[in-house]
C-alpha cells in the first residue's frame, strides 16, 4: 500500500471542491450549519484535511442511497461497529469532488452500477472514530439515486445490505443516519 502522505498534492482538487461546495451550501439544519462551519475551519489546514493521515480529523463523504421512487433507502450493517448506517467512507487521492467520492463509496459498498449522485450535500456531521488511534470524521453527506430494478451486493465492509422504508429504519441505527432521510427525499423531489 502506498504511503498516503506522499499523495497529498493529489488532494488539492478535492480540497478546493470541498471548500467551494461547503462555502456556498445552504445547510439543512442548525446542527448541519455548525458542522459545516467547523469543517470549513478544518479545511483551512489545506489538502491534508482530506487525508485519513490527518489525525486531528479529516473530511469523509457518504451517501444515503434511495431507490428510483424514494420508497426505500439502502443501508448497510457496518462490519466494525455493528449498526445500520448510510454508505460512505474516506476520500481517496484520485477523488476530484466530494460528490464523486460519495458516489464511488456508494458504488463500491452497494455493488450497484448506474447510481446517480445529487451534487448538493444533504448534511454535514462530525463524529469520533477509531481511525489513526482516534480521530474525527467531518462527514459530508449526499443523496444518491439507484436505477430502477437495482440489485445490491454485500461488500467486504458490511455484514449485510438492506432496503428499508424511510419511516421504518432498522435498529440498531447509527447516530445521524435518520436525519438524512428528509433532505434526501427533498433532493429526489427537486430532480423531478
Amino acid at each position: 500500500m502506498p504511503d498516503r502522505r506522499t499523495d497529498l498534492p493529489t488532494y488539492a482538487d478535492l480540497h478546493a471542491d470541498a471548500s467551494a461546495v461547503l462555502s456556498r451550501w445552504t445547510p439543512t439544519s442548525p446542527a448541519a450549519a455548525a458542522a459545516r462551519d467547523r469543517t470549513l475551519e478544518l479545511l483551512a489546514a489545506g489538502p491534508v484535511a482530506m487525508s485519513r493521515d490527518h489525525r486531528v480529523g479529516h473530511v469523509t463523504a457518504s451517501a444515503l442511497v434511495l431507490d428510483a421512487t424514494g420508497a426505500r433507502v439502502l443501508l448497510c450493517l457496518h462490519g466494525k461497529f455493528r449498526k445500520w448506517v448510510q454508505l460512505g467512507g474516506h476520500c481517496e487521492p484520485g477523488d476530484r469532488t466530494l460528490a464523486t467520492a460519495a458516489l464511488r463509496e456508494a458504488t463500491e459498498e452497494s455493488g450497484i452500477a448506474g447510481l446517480v449522485v445529487d451534487p448538493e450535500p444533504i448534511d454535514v456531521d462530525i463524529h469520533p472514530v477509531a481511525c489513526q488511534g482516534g480521530s474525527l470524521h467531518y462527514d459530508v453527506r449526499f443523496a444518491v439515486l439507484a436505477p430502477p430494478g437495482a440489485t445490491e451486493r454485500v461488500s467486504e465492509e458490511s455484514e449485510a445490505l438492506g432496503w428499508f422504508p424511510p419511516d421504518r429504519l432498522p435498529e440498531p441505527l447509527a447516530d445521524g443516519t435518520v436525519q438524512l432521510v428528509a433532505p434526501a427525499l427533498a433532493a429526489l423531489a427537486r430532480r423531478g
